[in-house]
């Protein structure tokens, strides 16, 4: 009987070691890294452990809830919101944010990301009744700075900063869609014909540029034919009159060659006066119509004419 008691006694001691140090255990927290651990101490607010490793009193100490520090995405469902020319579209948006507070997101608020959704939605209807359907359509970037201010304003009580605001789809009304894609349908028409239209009257300038070009190159090439033709011909003539010059020149050179040779040969008067004659029959041939001689040429030639008819008579009429 003692065994049995002392067996169950030391079976007892052996259940409680196992409790304690199961409860011991219990009460080692690690937190890890971007976490945040909020701890209650019978049920208040004790404090908040950060990342590392923590201790708590058994039973009158609990967490009350981990928190990720971590940048959340939120993508919340499209919202109908009306414009301010009451046109009802659907928008979804996308929201970034981050948990500064983690005392504040555990008590601030019992559903953050409810809250923050519904407070998205009121702040997107507000912002899109102030402004127009093709406001709407082309402000994507100024709606989501409205929004974003407003909601870190909102959020900034219960712990949260919200870090970005994007509007993922807008998607107008059936009809809607179908007048602007037959409104981009016409605009696309109208710069296509204008495209067209420019095309056509700069190739009609450039053409037209073209030949002016033609005719005015065509102008100065003959002008600079001309320009040379009167040239050549300049040179022409010029080459002519040098050439009738030095003829000239030649011929005075050679007659003024032959007189000075008759002189030194010892000619006489009459033979130079002959000889002078000759030279104004070669001047008179087919060159003149009417010539002056000179009178002691006359003379000289009725001398030449008894001279020849003397020497025909004595050719005719021998001597008895």
């Amino acid at each position: 009987m003692n065994y049995s008691f002392i067996s169950i006694g030391v079976i007892l001691v052996l259940v409680l070691v196992v409790l304690v140090v199961l409860i011991l255990i219990s009460c080692i927290k690690i937190v890890h890294q971007a976490q945040a651990v909020v701890v209650e101490r019978l049920g208040a607010y004790l404090t908040t452990w950060n990342t590392g490793l923590h201790f708590k009193l058994p039973i009158i100490d609990r967490v009350a809830r981990r928190i990720d520090l971590k940048e959340q995405v939120v993508d919340f469902p499209p919202q109908p919101v009306i414009t301010k020319d009451n046109v009802t579209m659907q928008i979804d948006t996308v929201v970034f944010y981050s948990v500064t507070d983690p005392k504040m997101f555990c008590y601030g608020v019992a559903s953050p990301i409810i809250a923050i959704e519904n407070l998205t939605a009121t702040t997107l209807r507000n912002i899109i009744g102030d402004l127009e359907l093709d406001q709407t359509l082309t402000s994507r970037e100024t709606i989501n700075t409205k929004m974003r201010a407003e909601l870190d304003r909102a959020t900034d009580a219960w712990g949260i900063k919200v870090n970005r605001v994007e509007l993922k789809n807008i998607v107008p009304p059936t009809a809607i869609r179908d007048a602007m894609e037959k409104q981009m349908k016409a605009e696309r028409e109208r710069r296509e014909a204008i495209l067209r239209a420019e095309g056509e009257k700069k190739s009609t300038v450039l053409v037209a540029e073209g030949q002016k070009e033609s005719v005015i190159l065509e102008a100065e090439a003959a002008k600079q034919a001309a320009i040379l033709k009167a040239e050549a011909e300049k040179e022409k003539m010029i080459r002519e009159a040098e050439g009738e010059a030095e003829a000239i020149l030649k011929v005075q050179q050679a007659t003024a060659d032959g007189l000075r040779f008759l002189k030194e040969a010892g000619a006489d008067n009459a033979v130079l006066t002959l000889k002078s004659l000759e030279a104004f029959e070669k001047a008179a041939d087919g060159r003149a119509t009417k010539i002056i001689v000179p009178s002691q040429i006359q003379e000289i030639a009725g001398l030449v004419k008894s001279i020849t008819e003397v020497a025909a008579d004595d050719k005719g009429n021998p001597q008895q």
